[in-house]
């Protein structure tokens, strides 16, 4: 008996090193949500409140376990007008999801309001920087806000060094096809990571999670500027009417990513129209499926799948998928988690 309980517990350990060396830890997939908004939403007149099926007023981070979240990411802005996003609000709302038991994420946008595609503009006291200036910067701002955070008793598990940068960030130093600047600011924040959290996985995330031409472009020079990370980020807004297709495509981009590149991926940010709550718990359903299957023929892992912003409530700063109604109840759509 006790030569069995050894053996017993031999198996144990080695299953939990397979899942860590996957890439996977033993929560799980990352069933994530993106809640940056929360404390601003707390803060209109009225406040934005959150209810249980039964009507109680309850917190929405609680609301999301009880679906099945596991995990939290939080945006970061360097000097925001308003305070929303910066160290000390992402420090509330980090401790609110650790007290959850939730895996936590760090998305550094390098700029003082929102960084995407279309406008990555540096923050306000960057303006007429070096390149050298810059990358003292970028190490300087993510080692301050992950040690802020680590300080005060936060573990941090990804970090994501730039915001849907496709089209590079700290314009127009950064802005691609520059990628010598562009890799140099990601290796800042790469090596900042890694001073305050050695074991945090760092993602560079892109828009577009269907394009995979876009893509290759990308990490291809990226790889050949000598940039750093440990796993590649997505966005994925389906259609509602064509959301089979473009999940086939993310499926198609992030088997590609991991084989080509050897890096693990995540679905970093996800949404559809909140009055579509079935349609998009189906396609949620399928892209979780997708992604167990992918984990379970590839030494590298899908990580997660975080939605954007499901708190917020329809038509809040203009985004129309959340997945709460507008008595701040959820919709049927994070059951598939």
């Amino acid at each position: 008996m006790a030569i069995f309980r050894i053996h017993y517990h031999r198996v144990l350990l080695v299953l939990a090193l397979c899942l860590c060396s996957a890439g996977v830890s033993a929560q799980g997939i990352a069933k994530g949500a993106d809640v940056s908004w929360l404390n601003q939403q707390a803060a209109n007149n009225p406040p934005q409140v959150f209810r249980d099926a039964a009507g109680n007023t309850t917190d929405f981070i609680k609301l999301f376990k009880d679906v099945g979240g596991n995990a939290i990411r939080l945006r970061v802005w360097v000097n925001p007008s308003g305070g929303w996003n910066d160290g000390r609000d992402t420090l509330d709302k980090a401790k609110r999801a650790a007290a959850q038991g939730m895996r936590i994420m760090i998305d550094f946008h390098y700029s003082d309001s929102w960084a995407d595609p279309g406008k990555q503009t540096k923050p306000a006291a960057w303006a007429g920087h070096s390149v050298a200036q810059l990358n003292t910067d970028v190490y300087s701002h993510t080692q301050g806000i992950l040690k802020y955070l680590k300080d005060n008793g936060i573990t941090v598990t990804w970090v994501q060094v730039g915001n849907e940068i496709n089209s590079g960030m700290l314009w127009n130093e950064g802005k691609t096809p520059n990628f010598a600047n562009l890799g140099q600011f990601i290796n800042s924040g790469y090596n900042a990571t890694k001073a305050v959290y050695p074991n945090a996985k760092v993602i560079v995330h892109l828009a577009n999670g269907y394009d995979n031409a876009n893509f290759r472009w990308f990490f291809d020079n990226l790889r050949s500027a000598g940039g750093k990370w440990d796993v590649i980020g997505m966005s994925h807004y389906p259609p509602v009417g064509s959301w089979q297709d473009y999940n086939n495509r993310l499926d198609t981009n992030l088997r590609d990513m991991i084989t080509r590149y050897g890096s693990d991926v995540v679905v970093a940010e996800v949404g559809m129209d909140w009055q579509q709550a079935a349609t998009t718990r189906a396609m949620l359903t399928n892209l979780l499926s997708r992604s167990n299957a992918i984990n379970g023929s590839h030494s590298k892992q899908v990580l997660g799948v975080f939605y954007w912003e499901p708190n917020a409530y329809p038509g809040w700063q203009g985004y129309t998928m959340g997945a709460v109604n507008n008595n701040g109840q959820l919709t049927e759509a994070l059951q598939a988690f």
